[in-house]
């Protein structure tokens, strides 16, 4: 029998990966507050829609009008995420890539809140 080299050179380097992965600095925490002074501090259209994809709990609480753990909010939560991708591309390819004003961030929000929380009324 041969010895399977191909394989143990994409299990090592898959190891690697994940070793190397781990070791890498995690991005901060973004909080609202880095969005209140847009002009003086523009930040990426990325960071904004990775925020706005953490507010989703909330979001879809004010959408379905229910609290946390209701079946509804579950339902509006697990339909956000299967739509994040197609939603996410839809704002990279209609907004800048970023967000130097109050307007725009309005805009990239409602666009990506829509687009999320479809249909989740009681």
């Amino acid at each position: 029998m041969k010895f399977p080299t191909v394989t143990v050179i994409l299990v090592l380097a898959a190891l690697a990966f994940v070793l190397w992965d781990q070791t890498r600095e995690q991005p901060q925490a973004v909080d609202a507050s880095r969005f209140t002074n847009l002009q003086a501090n523009p930040v990426k259209l990325s960071t904004t829609v990775d925020w706005l994809n953490t507010q989703l709990p909330s979001l879809c609480e004010q959408a379905t009008g229910k609290a946390k753990g209701a079946d509804a909010n579950a339902a509006c939560i697990k339909q956000a995420k299967t739509r994040t991708s197609t939603c996410r591309r839809s704002v990279y390819d209609g907004f800048p890539s970023v967000v130097a004003s109050d307007a725009v961030f309005r805009d990239v929000s409602i666009t990506l809140i829509n687009c999320l929380v479809q249909d989740a009324s009681p």
